[in-house]
């Protein structure tokens, strides 16, 4: 008993945090770039992937971080199948694309900060203009992949559950088989290292190129050096430092992932720690983006704000 009380307590605890500080901080930088684009009307590329990276890392706080949080000071019944089944969609769907936002980020910082040759010239133009199309892509493949599993969730066990269950407290995903469970682990765990090899390769780019240049700029002035440059180098090491908080979140949300996997009933213990370390780059990673961002840091200094923005101005600031 004093042992559930403790997880209880811990688990309480870690998700209202997360809820705290993941809806402030995503908020803040949408509140910002929505701010920027009703002032002046343009967003870079890198802010539209920041942009949508706060909004899918909202919706994990919200859909998970909360239903976590209420279940943890006994609130168990909050959804009824229909329910469950579109808040685990919702949930899987943003997860995966915070991923893939964060890999995005990335392999565009890496292609930004890339010499200027013949072959990245021409990668540097069709960027952006293919990036929405990128984004749509993402969003319709990750809803693909996920929508099959919908009728494996339920809001309450019956007679007929299988051993092969996940206990999320406030929702079950009963899988009808060991295939299911296994092919189900292993299709997410392809996917996940997929998206996080990319990520670290580009990380590892934009680390050597920035070696480089640290190089060929040694013993000039900063002074001398070109403003654009001074703010893509700033710009990348905040990308790569990103990719290393993430990396680091989803190296412990698979080890545990991989341990269960090996099981055919996992104890609420380890279901709480991985769907913590699995949420918690959410509430985490704008934290980092505001400390690193400087548009997000002056925006109360953004110049020929609309009418229309004075509202979302005050509400930020």
């Amino acid at each position: 008993q004093e042992r559930m009380n403790i997880r209880v307590t811990l688990k309480a605890i870690g998700f209202f945090l997360m809820v705290v500080i993941g809806i402030p901080g995503n908020f803040t930088i949408l509140a910002v770039f929505a701010l920027i684009k009703l002032s002046n009307g343009k967003l870079l590329s890198t802010d539209i992937i920041l942009t949508k990276l706060a909004f899918v890392n909202l919706l994990i706080v919200l859909v998970k971080g909360i239903p976590q949080a209420f279940t943890a000071i006994g609130i168990r019944k909050l959804f009824n199948d229909n329910g469950c089944r579109a808040v685990l969609l919702l949930y899987r769907v943003s997860r995966a694309l915070s991923i893939c936002m964060t890999a995005l980020l990335s392999c565009y910082q890496s292609i930004i900060i890339a010499p200027s040759s013949n072959r990245w010239r021409a990668l540097k133009q069709k960027m952006p203009q293919k990036l929405v199309f990128i984004m749509i892509i993402l969003w319709c493949v990750n809803i693909f992949i996920y929508s099959w599993t919908l009728s494996f969730s339920f809001a309450q066990l019956n007679s007929t559950t299988t051993e092969y269950t996940l206990n999320l407290e406030f929702c079950f995903v009963v899988f009808p088989s060991f295939q299911f469970y296994i092919g189900n682990g292993t299709l997410y765990l392809f996917r996940d290292f997929l998206f996080v090899g990319l990520m670290v390769l580009a990380s590892g780019y934009i680390v050597f190129i920035l070696y480089q240049h640290r190089k060929q700029v040694k013993g000039i002035r900063s002074s001398d050096r070109g403003q654009e440059t001074r703010a893509e180098t700033r710009a990348a090491k905040a990308v790569v430092m990103l990719v290393a908080l993430y990396v680091i979140l989803f190296g412990l949300d698979n080890i545990i992932w991989i341990y269960t996997l090996q099981l055919s009933k996992v104890a609420p213990e380890i279901s709480d720690a991985r769907v913590f370390f699995a949420s918690c780059y959410s509430a985490i990673s704008p934290i980092l983006i505001i400390a690193t961002n400087k548009k997000i840091q002056t925006a109360r200094n953004i110049p020929n704000v609309s009418s229309h923005s004075k509202l979302l101005r005050n509400i930020l600031l």
